[in-house]
Formats: C-alpha cells, structure tokens, sequence
C-alpha cells in the first residue's frame, strides 16, 4: 500500500500552535517500503532546532492534523 505523504524536501511551513519556532523548511524526508512502517521529516525551524515529525496523511499522529501547516 502507497503511503500518503504531507510534506516534502523544500517545503515550507509553520505550526500552528508554536509561533515562537518561526517558520520551518523541510530539510529531509525518511519513509519505510515495509508495511507498518512510519514516514518522517525534519524540519530546521527558525529558532535554531530541528524536529521530526510523522509525515503519514493516513497516520492519526501525522504532523498535519498536530498544526504543521505548508507556506504557499
């Protein structure tokens, strides 16, 4: 089964619920051809920090539905 993924390499975005971590860009994306596995990105936000998130539309947990929101 194709997994359905947010965000890609390039990406811009922002969080919806921590606005002091200014805008991110993704810096990598990570995914599993095994069935069960997770799909990751990182992101390097403005104030300095990366953070991975899941990157899986079909994942309850994926960064969308946690306030990651791309930057058009």
């Amino acid at each position: 089964m194709r997994k359905r993924l947010y965000l890609k390499v390039g990406d811009k975005v922002s969080h919806l619920n921590h606005t002091a971590w200014g805008n991110g860009d993704v810096i990598e994306e990570k995914h599993s051809d095994r069935s069960g596995g997770f799909c990751f990105v990182r992101i390097m936000f403005e104030d300095g920090n990366e953070r991975s998130f899941i990157n899986d539309l079909d994942n309850e947990l994926c960064c969308r539905y946690a306030g990651i929101q791309i930057i058009y």
